[in-house]
């Protein structure tokens, strides 16, 4: 579990990317970092961390899971 304050339902999420990106010749450490990353992304754009955030951090943090989003249904 890499951090505490992940819901179970991020660290699903967690292992899920983390296991594709393996599955793609990524690296164990290379995974984790973009697992963890995605999952903090995904956690600030839904309101899920401690910090308040203001609104417009909050769009620009949808945004960028939205185009990060669609940049890997490309790829696939």
């Amino acid at each position: 579990m890499p951090r505490q304050s992940w819901s179970p339902t991020r660290e699903r999420q967690y292992e899920h990317i983390k296991a594709e990106e393996k599955e793609r010749g990524r690296s164990e450490d290379t995974a984790e970092r973009i697992a963890a990353a995605t999952v903090n992304r995904t956690r600030t754009a839904k309101g899920e961390t401690k910090a308040v955030m203001t609104k417009p951090k909050r769009v620009a943090a949808k945004r960028a899971m939205s185009a990060t989003s669609r940049r890997n249904a490309k790829k696939r």
